[in-house]
């Protein structure tokens, strides 16, 4: 990833889960896997404390902090949140646009749609 990786600095700690050996392959197996999936386990750590700030905040106001120092740590939970969206578009972008425009060119273009409609959502927001 990029400097805009909101995961850089989680531990990269994967353990490869087993399943077992008689288990059919689901359409997971057989198709597409999501391109967020070689860094889920960082993405999950960085939610975690994501989830943290968000206590804190919540702390924050019920031991009625200062106005300013809410605002402040809203103001970093929300850059926290832009960094996975940004780390979460990157990986669409290299994994799953990308991998829909070598299939084909309408599911290409179908993809890319998606990634330029969530791209609006998040300026909008």
């Amino acid at each position: 990833m990029t400097s805009t990786d909101p995961t850089s600095t989680a531990p990269a700690a994967t353990a490869p889960s087993a399943a077992p050996e008689s288990a059919a392959p689901t359409e997971m197996d057989t198709e597409h896997h999501h391109g967020y999936i070689s860094d889920k386990s960082r993405y999950l750590a960085r939610l975690k404390r994501i989830e943290g700030q968000a206590r804190g905040l919540h702390r924050m106001v019920d031991e009625e902090k200062y106005c300013i120092d809410i605002l402040t740590q809203v103001s970093a939970l929300k850059s926290a949140l832009n960094g996975v969206a940004l780390g979460l578009l990157e990986d669409h972008m290299q994994h799953c646009v990308l991998d829909a425009a070598r299939a084909s060119g309408e599911e290409g273009a179908e993809k890319l749609q998606e990634a330029s409609d969530a791209i609006a959502r998040l300026v909008r927001s």
